[in-house]
């Protein structure tokens, strides 16, 4: 070999260099030598002796190296496992030489020895190619490469000649020496013809070859090809067709540079692109003939069904030739041959997804010209036995089970590929072609496969018909169902993960297909809107979302997956806008953000407020809304956003924030004020860039957002305000149903569970209250809402917001507020026992409640009779006539209205009294209130609400006297029963009486016009207090004695019978009778002795009888009679007849009473000596006794002055245990010495009662006494009284309770050891 290249070496000059003896094609007449500060090898790299005789050297015969360029011990960069490898001596490197020597040389010289060197270096790196591993090669390729651009034919003619003359290197090498020539032509800037023709025979000569290195060989030999059609590629394309059209059919390896330069778009430019193209139609066109050759058809067939090396990518030589093969469809005239070799070509597998979709290439490209025969194909092979079986089938057996099994999914792509070719023709096809694609959606087995080939189909026909002028001058009958088929689609994608462009692309097609005619009408659309927000919006975070590709061999980039699907959305949203702009089509976009913006999810929120926020942006740079046409419910936007504003994620309160902005600058344009605020309107900021888009479009920012101060808003006037400022400032130019709209959104928001919706809902409630209240509308509607959302307010300060909110309407909405919370007040919640404080706070406001809600008490429809003829009365009245009264029962023990109660004590006492009458009159069941849940089962009835409400009255007004003698007598009872009831009020009136209550002034001036009222109720309530309040003499102040006989005069000609009645029991009082006091005193000895007739029912008919004596005879009193009755009364205290005991002790009660005031000193020993039996006889066994005995003892103690009047009633009413006797025993004994004396005799005298419960709590009264003072107890007990005691005790020791018996021994103990210390 060395031998050839030194004869080879001799037969070039330097001048003009000759072909090549073994080569067949001309060389460069002359080489460019052009030199840089390196000639683009390494100076350090090794080369061995015998590459001086190699073609690079072949210059000069007369050519002399110099020695002194000559070195050793030189190393080039290699692999580390070549580093430590001692270099050989014989080993040497050419390099330029730097000495002062070279400078002698001749210019000529000079280059000769540079192209020299480059040359050598270039010989040992191809050299190197066979040993080197993948880095060394890269390195080699790399530096070649360097080296080719500095001198490019001196490369190639290397590359070249070591082809030539190395023909025995290995198959291997070969390999890699293509790759580099492949590098090196790639690189360089142009390629000389010579150079093209030659390498273009060198690659056609390998292509073809077998080698063990299989098609991988053929590849590489093919991609030089491949370069030099970079460089010429009509040259290029002329051999291919030569090679095509002989009749054979091609060699794989010319498919596959075929299909290279059909894929690659970075080949050729525009026009080169366009002649490729009608070159290869020419091409198609002239292989028309081969269809009918048996052979050639065969092994097409064979090619276009043979499996691929991998399943996943098709190879290029396999792509190209389906192409081809529907090129030579499309230019077949005979339709027969047609739908031979189509029908031919679906009978083949359809396993593998790149075989579907070359199938449906070549079906598309023969439809562009055989449309109706294609339609038919595809229809008779849809109706095959084989696919209706796949239809069916979901679980294939065996390999021939999986051929079929996507056969539906190459439908779906051949539809699609129908559309694309078929151009201007496709709209007539349009439902066709969409009514076969949906039923294969539908009928098909569910998998990925099925997803994206109809995905992929309905993309293709989109943009097929995107690209037809008359598009939107057509009507498509299909897109309804394809719409309700991609809403499938979307519903059938996992929640939780985004790993593909199925949404985007579904997303993008929703939109194309919704601008077709007919548009979708609205519910279709608010279908789709939904189901498109939902697909995406509610996504799982992005780092949830990374979670589910962790298993992925190459995992996509999901922040930039969601971004694009985030981005088709928006564009779907504007869309929408642009084929509708219209106020109705903007409310119904934004209605479907509202349920996202209110999210619980922050990561939701965010996402819905972005796509929010751009949308408005869109509106505000485009103006594509008619200004004519006013927002709708633009309010609640504001709303949503404001809440927003406050949001603890940054990104969204900066989104809201600029929303709102955008927004306000829409209002001021839309409503006309744009020249009003010109000056202050920003520029518009730019389209988002990538970083921005990545930041802002996901919805899950990674990195920190710009702060709300740091957004640039649209308008100057509010970006420098805060979020409250700005939504005040937005609320100025909202209309009263706008701002309504804002406040039901406000109101809404305190429901939310997220605490800072409801803190920034409460804000904004405030603050529109606080700006607008007194003109607001709809209050009573909004009043009604915010009880239903305040128990979801929890957060202490957003609750007084709210109740402020509600003070501050009822300055000017007080009527409307109280009749709306009066339909919620039945049963009174402490939500809305709040709201009503709310109500009353300011003391104006307390009063004004005040007045409505008796106002609404006193509408009291009846339900009307079955012969009444008058309309039935609103149930609504009727129950907010229940609910004053239960409302003004709660409100009565509150600071907030404490004032108001006291200032309209007259006018509720008679207001409740009456309404208690009314409630009787309705016969309400006495159960929950009317519409009461069955939880709410444990308030009060309307019977016991309006019972509660007197009491509540009484008691919290200080009228607690009042109460205490209805307490006490049980008289309460009275009030529920219509035919008890007067005497209820009467026994109320009466006390008032007895306790000079001071408001029997006020209450007798409201009765006057109460008389008069068209109520039969109010006039009978009004005369039953009358004719009481006639034995008070405060009554004359207001009511002169001759006024109120005209009064009673005028009511004896009353409708009633029972005013009536009344009338003319008032007109008998002694007040206008006198000498009436001597004729009922005459009358009293007479009746005192009838108390010892035999016949209880007498006896007490007698005591009765003399209690009314003393209560007619009012102020006159009984006189000295007094003491007479109390006499005889007591007698009858231990009475063994229970009603006897009973009615003796409400005499002496009433005795006392009478006496009040101008007692006798001997009455008040009788009432001294009454206090131990009635004390005793709290523990009768007959409850009249014991309410008997509890109201005289009562009277008693207020007669003797007792202190702590209140606790003794309390005690008396409500107290039953040890600690109710020991109080009553101390107040009892503490009193003076005398009385200690009387009340201990009487105690000792029980011990001798025949009742055993009398006898064991006069012990127990008894043990009491011994205990506290057992000195003054020894020196009054004799020895006999001793004895009895120490009896009863022995006695009590065997009392069945425990308690009993163990105070008994104490005691016993306790006397004995008393009675045995020496006095």
């Amino acid at each position: 070999m060395d031998k050839q290249r030194l004869e080879k070496s001799h037969r070039h000059t330097t001048a003009d260099r000759a072909p090549s003896a073994l080569s067949q094609n001309p060389r460069p007449a002359k080489l460019q030598a052009r030199t840089s500060g390196s000639p683009g090898g390494d100076p350090n790299t090794l080369l061995p002796t015998g590459a001086l005789a190699s073609p690079c050297f072949r210059r000069s015969p007369s050519c002399r190296i110099p020695s002194h360029i000559f070195e050793s011990n030189t190393r080039a960069p290699q692999d580390s496992a070549h580093r430590d490898r001692q270099v050989h001596p014989a080993t040497i490197v050419l390099r330029k030489s730097q000495s002062s020597q070279a400078a002698l040389v001749p210019k000529e010289h000079k280059m000769f020895m540079e192209e020299a060197y480059n040359a050598a270096i270039c010989f040992k790196m191809l050299r190197d190619l066979n040993s080197a591993d993948s880095l060394r090669m890269k390195y080699i390729i790399k530096k070649i490469k360097n080296m080719a651009q500095g001198a490019p034919n001196l490369v190639l003619e290397t590359i070249h000649d070591y082809f030539v003359d190395n023909m025995e290197i290995s198959t291997r090498h070969k390999f890699r020496l293509f790759h580099v020539l492949e590098a090196v032509i790639g690189a360089i800037d142009s390629l000389e013809e010579t150079w093209e023709k030659t390498f273009i025979e060198l690659a056609l000569e390998n292509m073809t070859k077998s080698t063990d290195l299989e098609e991988v060989y053929q590849d590489a030999a093919s991609n030089v090809l491949v370069a030099i059609c970079r460089h010429s590629w009509l040259a290029v394309a002329q051999h291919l067709e030569t090679e095509v059209l002989t009749g054979v059919f091609p060699h794989r390896s010319l498919l596959y540079v075929m299909g290279i330069l059909t894929s690659n778009k970075q080949i050729f430019n525009n026009g080169e692109k366009a002649c490729w193209e009608e070159q290869l139609a020419q091409m198609a066109i002239k292989s028309v003939q081969f269809l009918n050759t048996d052979v050639w058809s065969k092994e097409l067939l064979w090619a276009l069904s043979r499996p691929d090396r991998t399943h996943q990518e098709q190879p290029p030589e396999k792509a190209f030739l389906f192409l081809y093969f529907g090129l030579i469809l499309q230019a077949e005239e005979n339709s027969n041959t047609v739908r031979r070799h189509l029908l031919a070509l679906l009978e083949t597998s359809h396993q593998w997804p790149k075989q579907r979709e070359g199938i449906a290439l070549a079906v598309g490209l023969a439809a562009a010209r055989h449309l109706d025969q294609v339609w038919a194909i595809l229809e008779q092979f849809g109706r095959s036995t084989p696919i209706k079986w796949s239809l069916h089938s979901c679980s294939p057996k065996n390999s021939e089970d999986l051929r079929w099994k996507w056969a539906s999914s190459t439908i779906l792509l051949a539809y699609g590929q129908v559309a694309v070719r078929a151009k201007a023709h496709i709209l007539p096809w349009v439902d066709n072609i969409l009514s076969r694609m949906i039923y294969f959606f539908h009928y098909s087995s569910w998998d990925e496969t099925l997803k994206e080939s109809f995905l992929t189909a309905v993309l293709m026909l989109a943009r097929a018909i995107s690209r037809n002028e008359g598009a939107h001058s057509y009507e498509f009958s299909q897109t309804s169902e394809l719409l309700e088929s991609l809403m499938v689609l979307l519903d059938k994608e996992p929640p939780d993960s985004l790993c593909t462009l199925t949404r985007q692309q579904t997303i993008h097609i929703i939109s194309s297909i919704c601008k077709l005619r007919p548009p979708p009408d609205p519910e279709k659309k608010s279908r789709l809107l939904s189901t498109c927000l939902r697909s995406v919006l509610a996504l799982p975070l992005l780092d949830v979302l990374e979670k589910h590709t962790c298993l992925y061999l190459e995992p996509p980039d999901i922040q930039a997956l969601y971004n694009k699907t985030s981005e088709a959305l928006d564009q779907m949203l504007q869309s929408f806008i642009i084929q509708n702009p219209t106020a109705d089509e903007l409310h119904l976009l934004l209605s479907h953000l509202y349920v996202w913006l209110a999210s619980e999810k922050a990561h939701e929120r965010q996402r819905a407020v972005h796509s929010c926020k751009t949308l408005l942006e869109f509106l505000n740079r485009n103006i594509c809304l008619d200004p004519k046409e006013d927002f709708k419910r633009i309010g609640q936007l504001v709303g949503m956003l404001g809440i927003l504003c406050q949001d603890p994620d940054k990104a969204t309160q900066g989104s809201s924030l600029e929303g709102v902005g955008h927004l306000y600058q829409l209002l001021i344009r839309q409503r006309g004020m744009a020249s009003q605020v010109e000056a202050q309107t920003p520029k518009q900021s730019s389209q988002p860039g990538a970083d921005e888009a990545s930041l802002w479009s996901s919805g899950d920012q990674k990195t920190t957002p710009p702060t709300p101060q740091e957004m640039v808003t649209p308008k100057d006037s509010i970006s420098q305000l805060s979020s409250s400022q700005v939504i005040k400032e937005v609320m100025k130019h909202l209309t009263m149903a706008e701002l309504t709209d804002f406040l039901w959104t406000a109101i809404d928001g305190l429901g939310s569970a997220s605490p800072f919706r409801v803190q920034a809902a409460a804000d904004m409630l405030l603050a529109a209250v606080q700006e607008h209240g007194a003109t607001l509308e709809t209050v009573a509607n909004l009043g009604r809402a915010i009880h239903l959302q305040l128990c979801s307010v929890r957060i202490p300060q957003a609750r007084e917001n709210v109740l402020l909110a509600v003070t501050l309407l009822a300055r000017n909405h007080t009527p409307e507020l109280v009749a709306a919370f009066l339909d919620f007040s039945i049963s009174l919640d402490s939500h809305a026992f709040q709201l009503w404080r709310a109500l009353g706070a300011e003391r104006s406001g307390s009063r004004l409640v005040l007045a409505i809600l008796l106002a609404w008490l006193r509408e009291r429809p009846l339900p009307a009779q079955a012969t009444d003829s008058s309309p039935p009365p609103k149930e609504e009245t009727c129950l907010r006539s229940l609910a004053a009264m239960n409302t003004l029962r709660q409100l009565q023990g509150t600071q907030e209205f404490k004032k108001a109660m006291q200032e309209a004590y007259p006018m509720l006492l008679l207001a409740l009294l009456t309404q208690m009458h009314y409630v009787l009159e309705l016969d309400l069941p006495r159960g929950p209130w009317p519409g009461q849940e069955a939880q709410e089962a444990a308030a009060p009835s309307p019977q016991g609400a309006s019972l509660e409400a007197l009491k509540s009255l009484l008691s919290t007004t200080g009228h607690w006297q009042d109460f205490a003698h209805l307490e006490l007598q049980g008289a309460w009872d009275h009030f529920t029963a219509i035919h008890t009831y007067p005497q209820g009020v009467g026994l109320l009136a009466r006390a008032m009486v007895q306790n000079r209550c001071v408001q029997i002034k006020a209450v007798a001036s409201q009765l006057l016009p109460n008389l008069l009222s068209k109520e039969e109720r109010e006039r009978k309530v009004s005369m039953l207090i009358l004719v009481e309040f006639l034995y008070s003499p405060a009554l004359l102040e207001v009511l002169p004695e001759q006024t109120a006989l005209v009064v009673l005069a005028r009511s004896l000609r009353d409708s009633s019978p029972e005013i009536r009645v009344l009338s003319l029991e008032g007109m008998g009082n002694i007040l206008f009778h006198p000498a009436k006091g001597i004729l009922l005193r005459g009358q009293l000895p007479p009746f005192l002795n009838g108390f010892f007739q035999n016949s209880e029912p007498v006896v007490v008919r007698i005591m009765g009888t003399v209690s009314d004596v003393l209560h007619r005879l009012g102020a006159h009193g009984a006189g000295a009679q007094s003491l007479g009755i109390a006499v005889k009364t007591r007698s009858f205290f231990d009475d063994e007849r229970d009603g006897i005991r009973a009615a003796a002790m409400a005499l002496f009660g009433d005795l006392v009473e009478a006496m009040a005031g101008r007692e006798l000193s001997s009455l008040r020993t009788q009432v001294h000596q009454s206090m131990v039996p009635l004390l005793l006889h709290l523990q009768d066994r007959c409850p009249d006794v014991v309410t008997q005995a509890r109201f005289a003892f009562y009277r008693c103690t207020v007669l003797l002055r007792w202190r702590l009047q209140h606790t003794t009633f309390c005690t008396l009413a409500w107290e039953r245990g040890l600690s109710a006797r020991h109080f009553l025993w101390t107040r009892l004994m503490t009193r003076s010495q005398e009385e200690f004396s009387i009340h201990l005799a009487q105690a000792l005298s029980y011990l001798h009662s025949r009742q055993h419960h009398m006898k064991t709590w006069a012990v127990l009264f008894i043990g009491y006494t011994i205990c506290c003072h057992p000195r003054a107890v020894s020196r009054m007990v004799n020895s006999v009284d001793r004895n009895l005691l120490l009896c009863t005790f022995e006695d009590l020791k065997k009392a069945p309770e425990p308690g009993l018996r163990e105070f008994a021994t104490r005691q016993l103990s306790f006397i004995q050891e008393v009675a045995a210390k020496p006095h």
